[in-house]
């Protein structure tokens, strides 16, 4: 086309003299090749515009009719990522670069600099239709139920890095007119500089890879990393960090190699687990432990739950006292009598049994642990039906309000630090010392 267009232009300046013959009229050819240049020039501009202005209200138009239209889904993530936008600049520019050479064609020098403007931009949006186009591809393989908790979004954004370090490599190339090869060998010689520059990358791509083979954390799992004062649900894992909202709403980024190098907890296996786990514990005042007294027998006996352990307990005792010739009144030391804690902590277990919102399936009991300073630990350890948090947290509190109301009627005392209280009681009971 460019010999046709040329072929065009010179025969304006084919004449014949006044003998007929014909002939090619250099210096007006020469003289006029500016204005020619020009008027091109300006007529491929107003055309390249004319077609970005097609390719923008027309065709994109009729492709978001036909996205519309369309039952599929994936051609939605295309059009919300702006896949087709990015390609539509790529016509005008197609258009722009062929031509040029048309337009220039007197001024090679002229040609080559503005061609290689323009093949900078035609790389650049490559390079955005490729992220683009990466970025719809992803948003259509998360929408999958099989990767919608898998860390993917790092293996597109690496992805992305590679394709852009190539084409960023190839506008260096055509802007300085040198071969990639150089740019290339410069890399290499460059390779501890890059690595130091890029280590976060390298080792957010390493985690994410260790991650997704382990199956260490997924998009939705709610992870504790105390390091990172990070107590909340997993929203977003990329190439550098992942995003954790916290349940007061704030948002923490953790290194993703940080899931690699440090410890952290992730209560996936609670969630889909039969029941959330209670491990609280109670602290009793050990002035108050002793043995259970005939009326505090009588008494519990009125409990219902309680009712059926004691009685055999008390014919177990009785039994093993008669057979060794133990009387409780005379022989208190080496007779068997029971303890107000013993039958306290029997009855948490027979109200666990009977409680609905405890799973039964699992275990659960209540353990009597070391004794300290604070007096001696009652652990109830069990598992609840729901894992809903705050339907956990009512169940709980059910538990131990129950608990803390009740430890008096066996004659025990929950322990806890003196408070001003304490202090003003004893000052009233001893006038003579000042509080």
């Amino acid at each position: 086309m460019k010999d046709a267009i040329v072929n065009w232009i010179k025969h304006f300046y084919d004449h014949q003299d006044q003998y007929g013959h014909a002939y090619f009229n250099q210096a007006s050819y020469d003289a006029h090749a500016v204005y020619w240049a020009t008027g091109m020039t300006v007529l491929l501009i107003f055309s390249s515009v004319l077609m970005w202005y097609f390719s923008k209200s027309v065709m994109l138009r009729v492709l978001h009719m036909g996205v519309d239209r369309s039952k599929v889904t994936w051609d939605d993530h295309l059009l919300r990522n702006k896949v087709f936008r990015s390609l539509a600049q790529l016509v005008p520019l197609m258009f722009l670069e062929y031509f040029l050479s048309i337009a220039f064609y007197r001024y090679p020098t002229m040609e080559g600099y503005w061609s290689r403007i323009v093949l900078v931009l035609i790389i650049f949006s490559i390079l955005v239709s490729i992220n683009r186009t990466a970025n719809a591809l992803r948003d259509i393989v998360q929408e999958k139920e099989l990767y919608k908790d898998k860390p993917i979004q790092s293996y597109f954004q690496v992805v992305k890095i590679i394709s852009s370090g190539i084409l960023i490599i190839l506008m260096l190339s055509i802007v300085t007119n040198r071969t990639p090869v150089f740019f290339l060998t410069s890399l290499g010689a460059m390779t501890a500089i890059l690595v130091l520059v890029f280590k976060d990358t390298i080792l957010g791509f390493v985690g994410s890879v260790q991650m997704a083979t382990n199956d260490l954390i997924r998009i939705g799992d709610w992870i504790t990393m105390d390091k990172f004062g990070a107590d909340g649900i997993v929203t977003e894992i990329n190439l550098a960090t992942v995003k954790v909202q916290n349940f007061d709403k704030t948002i923490t980024t953790i290194p993703t190699y940080s899931f690699i190098s440090d410890s952290f907890k992730n209560w996936r296996g609670m969630q889909e687990s039969d029941g959330r786990r209670i491990k609280r514990a109670v602290s009793i005042q050990i002035d108050s432990i002793g043995f259970a007294s005939t009326a505090l027998i009588e008494k519990l006996r009125n409990i219902r739950i309680l009712r059926n352990f004691i009685e055999e307990r008390q014919q177990e005792i009785a039994a093993y006292n008669q057979t060794h010739g133990f009387s409780p009144d005379d022989d208190p030391i080496n007779a068997r009598r029971q303890t107000n804690i013993g039958l306290f902590r029997r009855y948490i277990e027979y109200y666990l049994h009977h409680n609905p919102q405890i799973n039964h399936d699992m275990i659960a009991m209540v353990r009597q642990l070391s004794p300290s300073e604070t007096g001696i630990p009652l652990e109830v350890y069990c598992f609840t039906k729901t894992k809903v948090w705050d339907e956990y947290e009512v169940v709980m509190a059910d538990i131990f309000d129950h608990i803390f109301a009740i430890a008096h009627y066996f004659e025990l005392r929950i322990f806890e630090n003196p408070t001003g209280n304490d202090f003003k009681r004893l000052a009233a009971r001893d006038p003579g010392h000042r509080v």
